[in-house]
């Protein structure tokens, strides 16, 4: 059976379960997109791998991960996300020590999460993409942290977040690094984010 390499096309606050985030990865050679229920930590741990500027102060579990597999020269070579049951997904990590092959069953967000650090390539199977593919209309598709962010944010609704953006924009380049160390140091990757974001603005 085929398999088909996918990226990662975003992450967003899920709609249909409180606390829970969506990752959408998407086929590289194609429109068909495949969006992932993960929870918070994977989420921001994905995030953070995405933006290589923001570094946590200690390491997160993931990065501890990558630390060990390094010092006793293990290496995540692909990701395959090789079954769906009851919406459910299921991966692997194929991995590699000494020439010698090992596969390793893992939580697809976990297993994300490593792929990123190990610059390996995500794949799935044509038939999973068939089954749970979707394809979004232009301008739909999830964005990096563009949608409502946390618990406080998911019921204070909209006005709490467009107010927050609002004051950001109120404050200088120099104010805003500082506050983007302070959110790091504070492990707020979240606040990070949205400060990284205006930044790039200006």
């Amino acid at each position: 059976m085929s398999l088909v390499r996918l990226n990662i096309k975003g992450i967003s606050y899920s709609q249909t379960q409180n606390g829970a985030y969506a990752l959408l990865l998407s086929e590289i050679n194609g429109k068909r997109q495949l969006p992932i229920v993960i929870g918070a930590f994977e989420a921001q741990s994905i995030a953070i791998a995405l933006e290589k500027e923001i570094k946590p102060p200690r390491p997160l579990t993931h990065d501890l991960f990558k630390a060990f597999a390094d010092r006793f020269a293990v290496n995540v070579k692909q990701v395959i996300i090789h079954k769906l049951v009851d919406g459910i997904f299921y991966s692997s990590l194929i991995c590699e020590r000494d020439k010698i092959e090992e596969i390793i069953d893992a939580r697809t967000s976990d297993a994300i999460a490593l792929a990123l650090r190990f610059d390996a390539p995500i794949f799935t199977y044509i038939n999973i993409l068939e089954k749970a593919g979707i394809q979004l209309k232009p301008g739909s598709s999830a964005g990096l942290f563009d949608a409502k962010l946390s618990d406080k944010e998911e019921t204070t609704g909209k006005s709490s977040a467009s107010s927050s953006k609002n004051e950001l924009t109120n404050f200088s380049i120099n104010h805003l690094n500082q506050l983007l160390e302070d959110a790091v140091k504070n492990e707020d990757y979240e606040k990070a984010a949205k400060i990284r974001d205006e930044i790039s603005k200006r």
